[in-house]
């Protein structure tokens, strides 16, 4: 291999590293995120535009799946689920297929949150679940549709804890929006 196409090989591993961000200094404080990542604040406000969930549980539903890293895996346990979503593989595809979005990536903050939009409107169409309802989105996020309708949390009280959790931190990321300026 010539030196000139290893060194753009290495640029380009390198780049492709490079881009993807360290999760936020500050989690838990929507006006820091999006100062420190302005670009993560259009990507949600242009899912709550499509979608009508709002930027606050987008980003506890996110927060609370990944801690906002872009390569999260579950610990411990086998399982597709990755990225800033945590989107299993079936339900990522079902997203591309539906939104026509073929090329969206797990590892893409501004895919992952069209697709919280996405999953949350499909939930409010499926289960009549208020977009604001950051407690009962969740559990249907995590248990899916079948899984809420069925109940399946009803047996995990660490789930129904973070999902309390969600929408707890969903109020907070609200009251931040509204008292942060743009």
């Amino acid at each position: 291999m010539s030196l000139p196409v290893l060194c753009g090989l290495v640029l380009l591993l390198v780049g492709g590293c490079a881009s993807a961000p360290p999760p936020p200094s500050k989690p838990l404080d929507a006006c820091a995120i999006f100062k420190e990542r302005p670009s993560w604040y259009k990507a949600t406000k242009k899912a709550e535009r499509k979608w009508g969930t709002p930027i606050a549980v987008q980003l506890a539903i996110i927060q609370a799946e990944s801690s906002f890293r872009h390569d999260a895996r579950p610990p411990g346990r086998v399982s597709s689920a990755y990225g800033y979503s945590q989107a299993i593989d079936g339900t990522w595809d079902w997203y591309r297929e539906q939104t026509g979005n073929r090329r969206a990536k797990r590892t893409n903050f501004d895919h992952a949150v069209d697709f919280v939009g996405w999953y949350t409107d499909v939930t409010h169409r499926t289960l009549g679940i208020s977009k604001w309802d950051g407690y009962r989105q969740y559990l249907a996020y995590h248990e899916g549709h079948r899984g809420f309708q069925r109940g399946t949390y009803r047996n995990k009280a660490w789930l129904v804890r973070v999902a309390r959790r969600v929408d707890q931190q969903a109020k907070t990321y609200g009251a931040q929006l509204r008292s942060c300026r743009r």
